[in-house]
């Protein structure tokens, strides 16, 4: 485990990237206050950050329910604990997160063995090939404090089963990168839908990725709020949970 050092964070200060916001949109005012943003607080700037778990982590989680991936992940910690079937079942996840395995421990283990705490044949393979390419360097932990954001979504959908909606949630989550944004999540996209008037209704049924707004509205709208999209983004997932009178477009 390592931290991200504050210094890398030294030209981010959320108080500014708000008012940002804001003034490029006021009804941010509104938003901002209902739902305060701890992503970017000082504290969680500068908490420690696992890239090797967060990324197993995603993996676990992949198309499976909240629920399942909870279970699946105290299991697969479990394994690597010295602890029976039975006594993972009544584990709390919060008590087992700091134990989360090496990369070498993990290659140690084989398909089958990663199959018995619920993962599937191709999702094992995912995981060792996460493990392989952390224990051989080819990801280096620390340099990825370094590399620019494309740079890391490039090097981390080399890992099978990681895509560029896996990096960039990385990005925004685990380096708390400031000025990611994501055109492939669907929440992002119904909330930019809902934020900026359109009738969300109307999709369904439509088929295809882009049902709620294009993807050269969506990079059109969210331009104006650089160097802060990350916050921008987070907002929005946010924006269908807020009721707000406006005339039309923002």
């Amino acid at each position: 485990m390592f931290i991200i050092p504050k210094a890398y964070n030294k030209d981010f200060a959320l108080e500014t990237a708000i008012a940002h916001l804001v003034s490029i949109d006021p009804r941010f005012t509104q938003l901002t206050t209902m739902h305060p943003c701890e992503m970017f607080s000082e504290h969680n700037l500068e908490s420690p950050v696992d890239p090797f778990e967060s990324l197993g982590s995603s993996i676990i989680s992949q198309q499976i329910s909240g629920a399942a991936a909870r279970s699946i992940k105290r299991k697969f910690l479990a394994l690597f604990n010295g602890e029976s079937e039975g006594e993972s079942d009544h584990t709390e996840l919060e008590d087992l997160k700091k134990r989360f395995p090496t990369p070498g421990e993990v290659l140690r283990k084989d398909v089958a063995t990663l199959r018995t705490v619920g993962f599937s044949q191709r999702k094992a393979e995912y995981m060792l090939d996460l493990a392989s390419k952390f224990h051989s360097g080819e990801i280096n932990p620390h340099g990825l404090l370094t590399l620019p954001d494309d740079e890391i979504v490039e090097l981390l959908t080399k890992v099978r089963g990681l895509g560029v909606w896996s990096a960039e949630m990385f990005l925004i989550f685990g380096l708390k990168r400031p000025d990611v944004f994501s055109t492939g999540d669907l929440g992002v996209q119904r909330g930019m839908a809902q934020w900026y008037g359109k009738n969300i209704a109307l999709a369904k049924g439509k088929k295809g990725k882009f049902k709620y707004m294009s993807e050269a509205e969506m990079i059109e709208r969210s331009d104006a709020f650089r160097p802060y999209r990350t916050l921008f983004t987070w907002y929005m997932w946010r924006a269908g949970d807020v009721i707000l009178a406006f005339d039309g477009d923002a």
